[in-house]
């Protein structure tokens, strides 16, 4: 789900498994049938958004990756219900978001003496605005939730929360740079893996 330019479609048909990308941009699903068809590999692409799956049979996949997507839905319960309605009984849903307690609209992460802060403000304000990603020149929306709506979204379209990880580098990746030694201080991504 939201597979962008297919990165991790392809790595995964390179181990074998059978993949659908699915994602809400026709550049994107063009994109990741043609990089595929140029390494040989088989799969399906399709435009969707996310919490209209048409197409797609109930209990189809074992596993369903959302790779920083669920952030940027518009509609989070819709979604998941799609994801509850294709996903096998006992199949698992693997999400990475950016971490909502530290990346609100108003946030700043901040170097001081070679310490990381972070000013955080209105956390538990649910907004949207536009904004800009650096180097790229698009606009985008994004989307604040707290951490208690994500959750809550999760028990109320009936999965069961297996396992939330905030990722803190190992030693070899923060000696690779200042800013990923920051992650060892203060968590950007949120990890979740759900069970239907």
């Amino acid at each position: 789900m939201g597979c962008g330019e297919g990165g991790y479609s392809r790595a995964l048909l390179k181990q074998g498994a059978i993949v659908t990308a699915v994602d809400c941009s026709e550049t994107f699903t063009t994109y990741v049938t043609n990089k595929a068809r140029e390494e040989s590999l088989d799969i399906r692409a399709l435009c969707r958004n996310a919490n209209e799956l048409t197409g797609i049979i109930d209990n189809t996949f074992d596993v369903v990756l959302c790779s920083m997507m669920l952030m940027d839905v518009e509609d989070l319960d819709g979604t998941l219900k799609e994801i509850y309605r294709v996903i096998k009984p006992n199949g698992r849903v693997f999400i990475s978001i950016l971490h909502p307690c530290f990346k609100p609209k108003d946030s700043k992460w901040i170097l001081d003496d070679d310490k990381i802060k972070v000013l955080v403000s209105d956390y538990f304000n649910p907004t949207e605005w536009v904004g800009e990603i650096k180097g790229i020149d698009t606009s985008v929306i994004y989307r604040h939730r707290t951490l208690s709506e994500y959750i809550k979204a999760f028990v109320r379209n009936k999965f069961t929360v297996v396992d939330l990880n905030e990722p803190i580098p190992s030693e070899e990746q923060m000696d690779m740079s200042s800013r990923i030694k920051w992650l060892s201080k203060v968590p950007m991504y949120m990890f979740v893996e759900l069970e239907k």
